[in-house]
């Protein structure tokens, strides 16, 4: 019986750690809402856009920053809120936020893993390469046909959606200019993108890049954001301007909140 208690005890902190914080009710914003079918993916997926005031005021085209956990009942609404208030006080220069609905999020935003535990967080599992084959190649193509977009991308994602930024910032850092993430569940697959961290940073990228990076006090977390931030201090790769926002009083279900600002101060700012 112990041994089963702490097999369910691990699993609750696993899903309590990957799942996002629950979010207060924020105001849902004008937006527009499309469905794409992803072949990718295999299925139908909800895509969400918000564009700010000055989009249709004149011709102008702009930088999209997108989302995973980007539903109306995700983290959407009080991302677009931030930036339309961050844009209205002339803080950071306007921008598009497409937000993309999940369906099965840990098979989405989780790589190949080779621990047995980690595969106990959900039925289907490392399904990362997909999910960003389908942004790459048939999100990115439609908001380009459907907005007026420069070639300037962003991508924000908190907890195993963070995990998925900072993945995709060191197999594919071509696909964007600007990465943050939130407390991104670096333990995964026995914290496999920090042991190799140091490798991939002395190869790439090759062209500049902003990473932006914040740590609660999270034991499975923050020990890993620590070490990653001392790894890029240590290979000081010319083309990455980075940052690493330690939360030590911020927890897993309030750091996203309380440091988005920070993030978009830091990466987007205007002064």
């Amino acid at each position: 019986m112990k041994f089963i208690y702490c097999k369910l005890l691990f699993i609750f902190l696993i899903l309590t750690s990957c799942s996002n914080a629950s979010q207060p009710n924020d105001p849902i914003p004008k937006h527009e809402t499309f469905t794409i079918q992803s072949k990718q993916v295999g299925e139908k997926r909800i895509i969400n856009v918000w564009t700010p005031p000055e989009y249709n005021t004149n011709n102008d085209s702009l930088p999209v920053m997108y989302m995973a956990d980007g539903g109306i009942k995700e983290d959407f609404p009080h991302i677009a809120n931030t930036i339309a208030e961050l844009i209205k006080t002339k803080k950071i220069s306007p921008i598009i936020l497409v937000g993309i609905e999940n369906t099965q999020r840990r098979r989405d935003l989780t790589g190949f893993t080779e621990i047995a535990k980690d595969k106990e967080i959900a039925p289907v599992v490392g399904g990362s390469e997909k999910f960003r084959a389908f942004i790459k190649e048939e999100l990115f193509p439609e908001i380009n046909k459907r907005y007026r977009t420069t070639d300037e991308k962003s991508i924000i994602g908190e907890s195993l959606s963070g995990l998925f930024v900072i993945e995709t910032f060191f197999l594919e850092p071509d696909m964007f200019d600007q990465y943050i993430a939130f407390d991104p569940s670096l333990w995964w697959n026995n914290h496999y993108l920090v042991k190799t961290a140091k490798d991939r940073l002395t190869k790439s990228p090759t062209t500049n890049k902003k990473l932006w990076f914040a740590g609660s006090n999270a034991e499975d977390i923050y020990v890993h954001t620590k070490e990653l931030a001392t790894i890029l201090q240590s290979v000081n790769n010319s083309n990455i301007k980075w940052n690493y926002s330690n939360e030590p009083k911020e927890e897993h279900a309030t750091i996203f909140r309380a440091t988005k600002e920070k993030a978009f101060l830091w990466t987007f700012g205007t002064k």
